[in-house]
């Protein structure tokens, strides 16, 4: 398998999550989405390969390409099944993937980089971007911190989807200054991560194409 991914991006942090919990190896092609020419991403190369422009892109090893880390995702848990990312529980499923569903529709696009150039573009001075940050990711993590259990991951001892989507909105939480404190469940399942060997294999500081300084 080949993935496109942007060491910073948080759809393709899931994507790497995934693939590690399940314990797949696969060839990592980044894709510079700052690059000085307007990001590689808008290359006619890479639109040849997903017309939308984003990342990730995954090459399957049947050589279909997919877009869209839920649907990639989901695909890696149909094809790979091997170690499970949902519960086998119908109702513990459907939490599941509540969760994944509230952080990667609900916050994530709501902090897209295109969505904030356009509040930009749209005359809101950077006060008011990040004001629009805070509020929505803190929104979204108040609703997550509510669904969660008193220990372990997620939805238990083991991570599974929910915990696939957490990780990288919290890293994007972070990048953005959004304060953590009020989620006390949230931040057990992030020091479980911190702690876990496919968290940190797929984590930004650990890419290839993580700038040095």
């Amino acid at each position: 398998m080949e993935l496109y991914t942007y060491y910073r991006s948080t759809s393709s942090y899931r994507v790497r999550i995934a693939l590690a919990l399940k314990g797949l190896d696969y060839r990592a092609l980044p894709v510079n989405l700052v690059a000085a020419d307007g990001g590689e991403h808008r290359q006619s190369a890479y639109l040849a390969l997903n017309p939308q422009g984003r990342v990730p892109t995954l090459r399957s090893d049947e050589g279909a390409l997919l877009i869209q880390s839920p649907a990639i995702i989901e695909y890696l848990e149909e094809r790979y099944p091997q170690v499970p990312l949902l519960s086998t529980d119908l109702i513990l499923r459907a939490h599941e993937r509540g969760v994944a569903a509230l952080i990667g529709c609900d916050m994530h696009p709501l902090h897209n980089v295109s969505v904030l150039n356009r509040l930009r573009q749209l005359g809101r001075d950077e006060a008011q971007v990040q004001e629009w940050i805070e509020h929505w990711i803190s929104h979204g993590l108040a609703a997550v911190e509510q669904r969660l259990g008193d220990a372990g991951y997620c939805f238990g001892p083991e991570p599974g989807l929910a915990d696939v989507y957490l990780i990288p909105q919290l890293y994007a939480a972070q990048r953005f200054n959004v304060a953590l404190e009020a989620y006390p469940r949230i931040l057990r399942v992030a020091a479980l991560a911190a702690a876990h060997p496919a968290f940190i294999k797929a984590h930004p500081a650990n890419q290839a194409d993580t700038p040095s300084a």
